[in-house]
């Protein structure tokens, strides 16, 4: 059976916020190369459908944190908030590997991108589950605790954000369609990636309810990397239609 090795958790969450800055570094300035950002870039050779390279990319998020609980003996059953907050985890990352592909109509993926996004997906997977399923302790009232009960409301409601905001980003597209047009209804009234904006409430509601360098590393990454993004989505749309309301922000309402 495993243990826990504090040493590592500390070295894999610092290297976690270190490839948070090497994103921010190399994608503030120019967008990543997939979706509606490569065709003003050289285009990558090898794709793969969206439907299939999404699911490849996600799903060692889920498989890992699984694996590790599997391989646990005896399983760890207790406390009721360390199962809750695995539970959270897997939860998003199942919803991202078997539900969300199959409806999304996004253009074909970057073998390239989906190559790193796996090993991230990897890297993060282990690091969340080794932490939570054999480091993390908890108080037995951790549930009823502020940071827990906060964190978690934070974490459902960028949930809903997230998972609305790519339900009002499909119904742009009829099947077939690859033009992009301007995301209306929801928080898109208010800033262009309403969708990014979730995730990134979501991952530090999940901080929060963890409390622990792991979660807060992940969640300044996720911060770092869809972001800047979000930013592009701004220029772009503003870039492309004339019309497109010029009261919106990029990612944080009647901020930024």
């Amino acid at each position: 059976s495993m243990q826990c090795f504090p040493s590592l958790v500390l070295a894999l969450s610092l290297l976690l916020g270190a490839l948070a800055l090497l994103q921010l570094s190399l994608y503030l300035r120019v967008p990543s190369r997939y979706g509606k950002h490569e065709e003003r870039l050289c285009r990558p050779r090898g794709r793969l459908p969206a439907r299939c390279a999404w699911f490849l990319q996600e799903l060692p998020s889920f498989l890992v944190p699984a694996l590790l609980l599997a391989l646990r003996s005896p399983p760890r059953l207790e406390p009721l908030g360390c199962r809750l907050l695995c539970c959270l985890f897997c939860w998003h990352y199942f919803y991202r590997t078997f539900i969300y592909p199959f409806f999304t109509r996004g253009r074909p993926f970057p073998l390239q991108l989906l190559f790193f996004g796996t090993l991230f997906c990897i890297y993060n997977g282990f690091l969340q589950g080794y932490y939570l399923i054999y480091c993390a302790e908890y108080p037995s009232d951790w549930c009823t605790d502020i940071r827990f009960t906060s964190g978690i409301l934070l974490f459902l409601l960028g949930m809903g954000i997230n998972i609305h905001s790519d339900l009002l980003l499909r119904q742009l597209r009829k099947p077939g369609e690859v033009t992009y047009k301007i995301p209306q209804g929801g928080l898109f009234t208010y800033v262009s990636g309403a969708n990014y904006f979730g995730e990134i409430v979501e991952w530090f509601g999940f901080a929060i309810a963890t409390w622990s360098l792991p979660a807060f590393a992940f969640a300044f990454f996720t911060l770092c990397c869809i972001g800047p993004r979000a930013y592009h989505h701004h220029r772009y749309y503003l870039k492309t239609f004339t019309d497109y309301p010029k009261s919106r922000k990029a990612l944080i309402p009647f901020v930024f």
